[in-house]
């Protein structure tokens, strides 16, 4: 969660081990603090995008830094027929949503790859959506996965984020960074065993775009038709932007 106009390239290397090496060692208990961390409202707020996304039967997706792999089946189910990657960093998280894939009977439609949300390996046009799931805040540099995200979906395809945000009322906003900077890394010792990983996220959280700045960045890569959405009192956002579609 640092400026979005981190260069990439050496600097981006402390931060990618960082990251890679917090959610290593909380892959087991990721699904757990998940819930924690947004106050159990993150299964509601991936409905609310699928319902805006509007997926049709045979739709193809990338699903990046997907973790778990909750977001990728999802999409999957969404598609009914379409192939769905899922792409992550870290062997520990694909581990685990490899379980979730097979138990759905899913390993058929949903491949996935460990490998650089910034340096995606798919060529031009190849998927109808590519979407990030609390992830793109975790990246050295998020314009350039933004770029490489509208880079891979076919002309006229959706770029979707859906990521932690800040609310900007009081007294709510008060409230909760009251709750996300002391309360949440305590949570994660007591439940995760893990105290300076969870520590991390508020402060990354802190360096990251709000809503109306991450929309600016959106149209910036040049993505077309940009909204967003604030969730549960601003506390994440949705982000939605088609790559142009030169025969409209």
């Amino acid at each position: 969660m640092e400026k979005t106009t981190t260069a990439v390239g050496d600097n981006s290397k402390p931060k990618e081990q960082f990251v890679h090496s917090v959610f290593e060692s909380i892959a087991g208990k990721y699904d757990l603090m998940n819930d924690i961390l947004s106050f159990r409202r993150h299964k509601a707020w991936r409905k609310f995008t699928m319902k805006k996304m509007g997926m049709k039967r045979g739709d193809s997706a990338v699903d990046l830094c997907c973790g778990t792999c909750d977001w990728s089946i999802a999409l999957a189910e969404a598609s009914q027929t379409g192939n769905v990657i899922g792409l992550d960093f870290s062997a520990g998280m694909l581990e685990v949503g490899r379980r979730k894939v097979e138990e759905r009977k899913l390993q058929d439609r949903i491949s996935l790859v460990q490998g650089n949300a910034m340096e995606l390996p798919f060529e031009d046009n190849a998927f109808d959506y590519a979407t990030i799931g609390f992830g793109l805040r975790n990246v050295p540099d998020p314009v350039q996965v933004l770029n490489e995200m509208k880079r891979v979906v076919k002309p006229g395809g959706m770029v979707v984020c859906l990521e932690l945000s800040k609310p900007m009322k009081q007294p709510f906003k008060g409230v909760y960074f009251f709750y996300f900077q002391r309360v949440l890394p305590l949570l994660g010792k007591l439940f995760a065993k893990r105290y300076e990983q969870y520590k991390w996220l508020p402060e990354s959280l802190a360096m990251f775009p709000d809503r109306e700045q991450l929309a600016t960045i959106f149209r910036e890569t040049g993505l077309q038709k940009v909204e967003s959405f604030p969730l549960t009192g601003g506390i994440a956002a949705l982000h939605i932007g088609l790559k142009e579609n030169g025969n409209v």
